[in-house]
């Protein structure tokens, strides 16, 4: 099972790696404002910073000048330092950071470190990924699509930027109409590559971007041309996949094997897409590539940055997990009016395995939405046995004998190829398996990726077999099954007592001789149709594998004054369309369209609803559509109970608990809410860097190194920043936060109320408040010790308004006594 299957898959590995005997990546900042700080005072060029969310005019002769007066530095500074020849310089980065990666020895580095004009080297550090029916589930087509003019103008003219691992242009769900073609988007200056082997466009019209970022990866030595593909074209899947959810066309069948699935759609199906490939399939990728697709997707003018990558730790070289050049390019994208959405990570459902820490980013969790596939083998002692099946049934209202793999084999010796996992049908008797259900064992072959289900299904299909069983007889910890498609009648029986069930029920039924041979086969039975799905009232769920709060501020995993995740989107097996040529997931080799979990999947669920937000309301900054998403977000599942997380029992088995916002955040997405949330909290990139001068432990100088701005912030404490949550990591005494909170609708009148735990006294000012169009209001939240718990209380504020706008926050704290 690989990882963005298991949906483990997005995590940013903190590798140095060693490669041409000593050189190494380094990512290095120098002096000097990036393009979008600049505020001039270098001769003969003029400033080209932009306001806090403002879109940067890349194309003006200002910024092009100062643009290339910035590279020059880089290769003057490296030219003087070192011999021609002795290192690669692989990027320059000018938009959202000064500074550049290069390929160098640790030596190098240290005489880079002691230049003057240098502000930080750090080794690049590795990043892997973060691994249809949702428009239905979240109420698109009848509650928000009308907005925008229908599904077929849903995120008109909005482009989402995808930093993952490329896009198979020739998919359905990319293609462009013929009868109503995109015209030009003027405001994206994204370029389109030539594919090498076909010479022919990765673009459109719906997709209007496709670059390739490799340069790390190659210095590395880790690129493989034939299979990573020196082109934007999808070498594994993920990159095709996350794009459909956010933008993928409208009413597209979803086709396997014979049956249809359904009809998959983005959550912004008009929206148009421009690819930053910087993802690998075997290796993943290098923070310095990341980077440098983060910088182009900001200077092209994307809206919308969709992020299913980020460290799995975090960095050891910095003193804090918001500054690195990874999060600091973000904040920077931020500053230049573009939201960002990143996957929580997939470490759950274990506390503080978040990998997306920082404020200006929306972290997204993984929920599982109301659709389950479930069928049931039916044996001939009358027992009915539950497992998971996407196939069709045998024949109705008949019965076949049963045999095992182990019990056909050709030749005993046969066993070295572990036979009873139906991996090679050259080793069974066909004449033996013919018409026939087949039993096959589930190894640990399958968890490790070398076995797959697909490949059951094509031995019992070579055997001539009716169809077959897939028995797991034990189960590692953390080991997540999901439904695959197969084209004959097959199913997983995952619960081990009931595989006891079967083996129990073979073995009585089936005679031997004395040396253990089979006399004759007598055990029967008769699969199911596992192809309709059945909607659940339980929905939405957080997914086991969805990463978890507290969120941390550094490397020794101190408690953050910052809530993470901040919302919950639809994550388990989500279809949509995959590229042929990946192998990532074993099970959908060559195919168009793929089921698979993630919070990889969830985040780009919230980056193309936000383009339906940014549709609608083209002013509001990143923080404004963040906010409008969380407060509108809901607590309830659909049976109308609070929000349940999937979590582990004391013997490893899954459970249901009552979910906390360390599971979700705010809360589970509510589209339609989000279009007109009555409040927002808002905030800019110097709200951000007071959040970052307030933080404990941090230290100033790192800050104006990353952010190139002064630490005069008067939030005080970080607990401060305008967030639309509220988290005391260590409450003593009483504490008061302030918030301020902005009206974009009509005049209204709010009531505010707040509940929080026994433990902690909560008192909001002022208890009401009327604002006009426009207007902005502060009020103060005061949280007062009464009892220590030694673990955290959670509460909420919710302001009602007269014309029936609902905002709500989660509150999160804990009470110490000193």
């Amino acid at each position: 099972m690989k990882a963005s299957g298991l949906g483990w898959a997005v995590l940013l590995v903190l590798l140095g790696l060693v490669v041409n005997g000593k050189a190494e990546i380094y990512i290095v900042t120098v002096e000097g404002e990036p393009i979008i700080s600049y505020k001039g005072g270098e001769n003969g060029f003029e400033a080209t910073a932009v306001e806090s969310d403002e879109k940067l005019d890349t194309t003006s002769e200002l910024v092009t000048s100062y643009a290339s007066h910035l590279e020059k530095k880089h290769d003057m500074l490296l030219g003087m330092l070192f011999e021609h020849g002795s290192y690669k310089k692989l990027y320059s980065y000018k938009h959202l950071i000064n500074g550049f990666s290069v390929h160098l020895s640790p030596q190098q580095a240290e005489t880079l470190k002691r230049a003057p004009g240098v502000k930080s080297v750090e080794r690049d550090w590795k990043v892997r990924k973060l691994t249809t029916h949702t428009p239905q589930f979240l109420g698109l087509p009848t509650g928000v699509w009308p907005a925008g003019g229908g599904f077929d103008r849903a995120g008109e003219d909005i482009v989402i930027g995808f930093v993952d691992s490329g896009i198979y242009p020739h998919h359905p769900s990319f293609a462009a109409h013929h009868d109503d073609p995109y015209g030009p988007v003027p405001k994206y200056r994204g370029k389109c590559e030539i594919d090498p082997d076909t010479k022919r466009d990765f673009c459109n019209g719906k997709i209007i971007g496709a670059q390739y970022f490799a340069e790390a990866a190659k210095a590395a030595g880790a690129f493989n041309p034939t299979i990573d593909f020196a082109s934007p074209m999808d070498g594994d899947g993920h990159g095709s996949h996350t794009a459909a959810i956010a933008a993928g066309n409208n009413g597209i069948p979803v086709r396997l094997h014979g049956h249809e699935f359904g009809k998959a759609s983005g959550m912004a199906p008009c929206a148009r897409i421009a690819v930053y490939k910087a993802i690998y399939r075997l290796f993943g990728g290098f923070v310095a590539d990341v980077v440098a697709a983060i910088d182009q997707a900001v200077h092209d003018g994307v809206d919308i940055l969709s992020l299913s990558v980020g460290p799995n730790s975090p960095p050891t070289n910095t003193k804090t997990t918001f500054l690195n050049p990874f999060d600091a390019t973000l904040l920077a994208a931020v500053k230049a009016g573009v939201f960002v959405a990143q996957a929580a990570g997939n470490g759950g459902p274990f506390p503080k395995t978040l990998v997306s820490y920082s404020p200006w980013i929306a972290s997204v969790a993984a929920a599982i939405d109301d659709r389950r596939y479930k069928n049931h083998l039916n044996l001939g002692n009358g027992k009915a046995l539950a497992g998971l099946g996407l196939s069709p049934s045998t024949h109705p209202n008949q019965t076949y004998t049963m045999v095992a793999a182990n019990d056909v084999l050709l030749d005993f010796s046969a066993t070295k190829f572990s036979p009873s996992d139906c991996q090679r049908p050259e080793v069974l008797n066909k004449k033996l398996v013919e018409g026939n259900i087949l039993l096959c064992g589930y190894s640990f072959n399958f968890v490790v990726g070398t076995a797959s289900i697909k490949k059951v299904s094509e031995t019992a299909k070579a055997l001539g077999a009716v169809g077959f069983v897939l028995a797991v007889e034990n189960v590692s910890p953390g080991t997540k099954f999901d439904p695959v498609p197969v084209g004959i009648p097959g199913i997983l029986i995952t619960d081990v007592p009931k595989t006891m069930d079967l083996i129990d029920y073979y073995n009585v039924s089936t005679p031997r001789d004395w040396t253990g041979r089979v006399k004759s086969f007598k055990a029967i039975g008769s699969i199911g149709d596992g192809l309709m799905p059945i909607l659940h009232k339980s929905a939405p769920e957080v997914a086991l594998f969805s990463a978890r709060g507290p969120n941390i501020r550094d490397f020794s995993f101190q408690d953050a004054d910052l809530l993470k995740p901040d919302i919950l989107a639809p994550g388990s097996l989500i279809w949509a369309a995959w590229s042929p040529n990946g192998t990532d997931e074993p099970n959908f080799v060559g195919e168009g369209f793929a089921l698979i979990s993630g919070t990889s999947m969830a985040a780009p669920h919230i980056a193309g609803i936000a383009a339906l937000l940014k549709q609608k309301h083209p002013q509001w900054s990143p923080a404004a559509i963040k906010s409008a998403l969380m407060t509108t977000s809901t607590k309830l599942d659909r049976a109308g109970r609070p929000l349940q997380a999937q979590q582990y029992s004391e013997t490893e088995a899954m459970k249901l608990v009552p979910a906390t916002p360390f599971d979700y955040g705010s809360g589970h997405v509510n589209p339609r809410a989000a279009l007109d949330p009555g409040l927002i909290f808002d905030a800019g990139y110097e709200d951000y860097v007071g959040f970052l001068c307030t933080t404990p432990g941090i230290d100033i100088h790192e800050i104006k190194k990353y952010t190139n701005s002064p630490c005069n912030s008067t939030i005080g404490r970080p607990s401060n920043l305008n967030t639309p949550s509220i988290t005391i990591s260590h409450l003593v005494g009483t504490q008061t936060v302030t918030r301020t909170v902005t009206n974009v609708a009509e005049e209204e009148t709010y009531v505010i109320t707040a509940r929080m735990h026994p433990s902690i006294a909560i008192e909001t000012r002022p208890s009401a408040m009327t604002l006009r169009p426009g207007a902005s209001r502060k009020f103060s939240v005061t949280l007062t010790t009464r009892s220590v718990t030694g673990s955290y209380c959670f509460g909420e504020i919710t302001m009602k308004g007269s014309r029936g706008h609902k905002v709500t926050i989660p509150v999160v704290a804990m009470g110490h006594w000193r």
